[in-house]
């Protein structure tokens, strides 16, 4: 005969037998005793809860013969041929492998049939987050108005991934986790029918380590029964690969005297062992949870405490640790653990935690900041002043000599030096030349420079003005011209306050009022102007430069012209 997990033969079969779910239990019994059962489920919560189960049973509940009380009585033809699976009017469906819009397509077109052997055509759809887009869709009409005989059970385990249409269309329940002692209770029941010398701490510690789920905790009681002998804490613990309370304490312990060699030395020796790094980090993240809450909430909080540890053990390790440091602690724990599962050495990286644990001050973050800085606090209140490591650009130099005063300067004496002979005046002078006056008509030609200082145009106005085949912009003396390139362009450019605001932005840019007028075509040709007696002038010394060079000659003796 083939062996059954114990999951699977230990399933509740009635909702009596549904463990740490009460309100949810409650409700659906009433619904079933009153006749007013909904048309769609949606169950939520994490893994191994209870879904599934009550979905189950729910589905057997509705079609059952002879109900008791709400419960399937699991005697009659309905509930025997839905439970071995002969009744095809109760299908289960996994989302993750039918997840597409032609298998709902399908489902919906199916549904439409009356059932065969039952009362009500029952669809348990788990893992409903893992459909498409296209088919939740394809579900919503169904979903909305569903024929009298047609019943949808959802389960998921992410909410949010489900769409807001599909929910408001469905009964939801949420599944809470199962309590310590809710699973140690069914743990113990289940260890004794199977026969399974079970201790109580070892059903604790499965408690614990199922972390809320039902099935988590019987799979692990599946796993460890395989062992000869009773099945205690430390067998446990070492089928588990888990370093356990005493030891988890004791590395925490080391990370509190700041024993680096000591933190590396147990885990190495756990990893001889054949202990899980990762596992070893979630044991010692727990244990830091535990003393951080005892830390913050010392009254209130004991509720929340994992638990396991003796109060002899974790108060010593609550008096060592202040809040800030745990908090990092935490934070450097959370780090290490998302990094392990990608990491190519997870004994290195294991070392790299428990080394930044022992000394926070390694880090590069603000915690390590706070660390070293707290580290200077604590030297200085107990009167030692921290060493000082000089940088080598500020380091002295080796021979230490006070600086030698400056000697006082002999004045020199003042030397009797004889007045320059006067130097004969040049025949012709170099001519000055005149600072070329820049006017506001030179300025005021830069229409791209103009363009730059507008601002409170609409942007259609300030794309036409931007281009130079559609508008430019000539700054005569009184007024800007604006060349456009077409009517259509003049009248969009000349309507509303547009020339206003062109008017005032040329005065600030010129410094003078100007007229703004629009014409149709392209800017004429500027004529060359002819010189002004102003550049004349500039250019004549240019004629005169051999002059001024003999000019220039003539105060030098040696300088001859041949």
């Amino acid at each position: 005969m083939s062996y059954t997990a114990l999951y699977r033969k230990w399933r509740p079969t009635s909702f009596e037998e549904v463990r740490g779910q009460d309100h949810i239990v409650k409700t659906l019994k009433n619904q079933i005793n009153s006749g007013r059962i909904g048309h769609a489920y949606l169950f939520t919560g994490t893994r191994g809860t209870g879904k599934t189960t009550c979905a189950k049973i729910l589905a057997r509940a509705v079609n059952c013969e002879h109900p008791v009380d709400g419960n399937p009585c699991n005697c009659c033809p309905s509930c025997l041929g839905i439970e071995n699976g002969s009744i095809l009017d109760v299908l289960e469906l996994d989302a993750a492998s039918n997840n597409g819009v032609d298998q709902i397509r399908a489902l919906r077109d199916e549904a439409t049939y009356t059932p065969a052997a039952v009362q009500k055509r029952v669809y348990i759809v788990d893992e409903v987050h893992m459909l498409s887009m296209a088919a939740f869709n394809a579900l919503l009409k169904i979903l909305e108005e569903p024929p009298a005989h047609l019943m949808f059970i959802l389960a998921t385990t992410e909410l949010h991934k489900v769409p807001a249409t599909i929910k408001s269309r469905c009964q939801q329940f949420a599944f809470k986790r199962i309590s310590p002692k809710a699973l140690t209770g069914r743990l113990e029941y289940v260890a004794q029918q199977e026969q399974i010398p079970l201790t109580s701490e070892a059903a604790e510690l499965l408690a614990r380590l199922a972390d809320g789920g039902l099935r988590d905790g019987l799979s692990l009681l599946d796993q460890c029964s395989g062992t000869e002998g009773e099945l205690s804490e430390a067998v446990v613990l070492d089928v588990l690969g888990l370093a356990g309370n005493r030891k988890t304490a004791s590395l925490l312990d080391c990370v509190a005297r700041e024993d680096t060699t000591g933190a590396l030395t147990a885990l190495d020796e756990l990893y001889r062992d054949g202990k899980d790094m990762g596992a070893l980090l979630g044991e010692i993240a727990a244990l830091v949870r535990d003393l951080l809450i005892r830390k913050t909430a010392p009254e209130g909080g004991k509720t929340l405490l994992t638990g396991g540890y003796e109060e002899r053990v974790i108060r010593p390790l609550t008096e060592a640790f202040t809040a800030a440091e745990l908090v990092q602690m935490m934070t450097i724990l959370q780090n290490a653990q998302a990094d392990l599962y990608r990491s190519a050495s997870r004994r290195t990286d294991a070392e790299l935690c428990l080394i930044r644990l022992c000394d926070r001050s390694l880090s590069d973050t603000v915690q390590g900041f706070s660390a070293r800085l707290s580290r200077v606090e604590a030297q200085l209140a107990h009167g030692v002043l921290p060493k000082v490591v000089p940088t080598p650009a500020a380091e002295a130099p080796a021979e230490h000599q006070p600086p030698k005063k400056p000697e006082k300067l002999a004045q020199p004496k003042a030397e009797v030096v004889p007045p320059p002979k006067p130097m004969e005046p040049p025949t012709q002078t170099l001519p000055q030349k005149e600072p070329v006056a820049v006017s506001t008509t030179q300025k005021a030609g830069d229409w791209n420079g103009f363009l730059k200082t507008l601002r409170d145009l609409p942007p259609m106005v300030h794309s036409f003005l931007h281009k130079p085949e559609s508008a430019q912009g000539v700054f005569e003396e009184h007024t800007l011209t604006i060349w456009t390139d077409s009517e259509l362009t003049m009248s969009f450019l000349n309507r509303g306050d547009t020339p206003t605001v062109l008017e005032r932005a040329a005065e600030a840019y010129t410094g003078q009022k100007r007229r703004v007028k629009f014409q149709v075509g392209k800017p004429p040709v500027q004529p060359t102007q002819p010189r002004s007696n102003a550049s004349q002038r500039q250019e004549a010394p240019q004629e005169d430069k051999f002059d001024d060079l003999l000019a220039l000659g003539r105060q030098f003796g040696n300088f001859k012209v041949k």
